[in-house]
């Protein structure tokens, strides 16, 4: 069908998530076929994937090794739960992600992607409590600006506003503390160094809240709403301390930041950190399935094993033959071309060609890590002023979305929070694509200013 049926019928019938119906951004893209980096529309049209799908495509677009795998497993078994049973794909996969989690994170509960991760997290810390005899143990407490999923679990623990007002009351017992933000922290964003007022405050409000009565802290190692917020040194181990005293457990939500994206295969091995839980999706199989996990310590299963109690939650499709052979066949690119060596060698010049661009007066603060990075617009890079909401409705939405499509890079123009572009290309990116990302967004960006500042 011709790029003009499809239009129609999308306008018609496609219900866009995240999506105004009736209103696309400078008309609608259809996106018909991906190759490495690169991805083209139904009209020829050509972009750098500078965002990997939705922080996804790990090992780039056309691998026909994965449509392969997805393909072979299919045909010998398209289906089965791993309700009671188990099938041959959801083993072997479980025990390869055991063997690469950090510490005693040995038990593998799959789901079909990241808001289900998330919220099994939260409803396992809720039975283990009850099992361990501790059942007022039942809130979680994560951090202003976060995202943690959709569904209305995940959104409880959600730390955006404007994504929770439209399904309020949501679950009960979800409390939000600092975020690292430290370009605008109001404790020491002035001092030469950070005083980690931004993990105390989470002690501050599990006590709040009273400590007895709190399951588990959730946690991105880079936190992606607002714009990646990296943790400052020594963070982690302050969150584990503040966790172990209190006897709470610390839940490291890694649905964007694992499998190589912070430039190891777990974003809390990257950042020195153990969790007793990670949340998991996206690059597991970079989005050529669905598929996402909960991987919980031994020490949080051992209530389960053996003692004829059931952790009584599951999801139909979760665990799908398909989705574990594509997860095996992902990991399998992963090791044979070194995609986690590639990130770390080239991950300084990824941030140099991003970096090069604070020389415009638009540009604030770039931050991240890996290849998971932020820039943060302002009005006025001497003082921090940021825009107002129309200025940064018109930045976005009116100018810079359509005009870096317009020069073909795919990135997120966002505002949840204060203004920022991010950017999370496939792992395979190197030099070139670096050096094509920063000329675009030199060009749009000094467009942009001129019309604003």
């Amino acid at each position: 069908m011709q790029h003009d049926g499809l239009v129609e019928l999308a306008n018609r019938h496609l219900w866009g998530h995240f999506t105004t119906i009736g209103s696309t951004v400078d008309g609608m893209r259809i996106m018909e076929r991906g190759d490495g980096c690169h991805v083209w529309d139904s009209q020829g049209n050509q972009y750098i994937d500078g965002l990997a799908g939705l922080f996804v495509t790990q090992v780039g677009h056309g691998r026909r090794e994965l449509a392969e795998a997805a393909g072979d497993q299919a045909a010998k078994l398209g289906y089965f739960p791993i309700w009671t049973y188990a099938h041959p794909g959801a083993v072997e996969l479980a025990a390869r992600l055991a063997g690469m989690t950090p510490g005693d994170l040995n038990r593998v509960f799959f789901t079909s992607g990241g808001s289900e991760a998330v919220e099994s997290a939260w409803k396992l810390a809720r039975q283990y409590f009850k099992a361990v005899g501790q059942p007022k143990r039942h809130k979680v407490i994560s951090r202003n600006l976060s995202y943690h999923g959709t569904s209305l679990g995940a959104l409880s623990i959600t730390g955006l506003q404007a994504l929770r007002e439209p399904f309020e009351p949501l679950v009960p017992g979800a409390c939000h503390a600092a975020n690292t933000n430290r370009y605008r922290c109001s404790w020491c964003a002035g001092d030469a160094a950070c005083t980690l007022a931004c993990a105390d405050d989470i002690e501050q409000v599990i006590e709040a809240q009273d400590p007895e009565t709190v399951a588990a802290v959730f946690v991105e190692p880079v936190q992606n709403a607002g714009g990646c917020f990296v943790p400052p040194d020594g963070y982690f181990a302050r969150l584990r301390e503040i966790c172990d005293r209190h006897g709470i457990l610390l839940v490291s939500d890694e649905v964007i930041c694992s499998f190589g994206r912070l430039g190891e295969m777990f974003g809390s091995a990257r950042l020195g950190y153990q969790p007793d839980i990670i949340t998991c999706a996206k690059g597991l199989t970079s989005g050529y399935a669905p598929l996402g996990a909960m991987i919980a310590s031994d020490r949080v299963a051992e209530p389960f094993v053996g003692t004829g109690e059931s952790f009584l939650h599951g999801f139909t499709f979760a665990g799908h033959p398909v989705s574990c052979a594509v997860a095996m066949a992902n990991l399998d690119i992963f090791e044979k071309e070194d995609l986690i060596g590639h990130v770390q060698a080239n991950e300084d010049r990824f941030r140099a060609a991003l970096d090069d661009l604070t020389d415009l007066p638009i540009v604030g603060e770039v931050r991240g890590m890996g290849y998971f990075y932020g820039i943060e617009l302002v009005k006025d890079r001497e003082t921090k002023e940021t825009f107002t909401e129309e200025e940064s409705d018109w930045l976005l939405r009116g100018f810079l979305s359509n005009r870096l499509l317009e020069l073909g890079l795919i990135c997120r123009a966002d505002d949840r929070g204060e203004p920022v572009i991010q950017l999370s290309p496939p792992l395979i990116a190197g030099p070139d694509e670096f050096d094509r990302i920063n000329q675009i967004l030199r060009t749009a960006l000094t467009e942009a200013q001129a019309q604003v500042l």
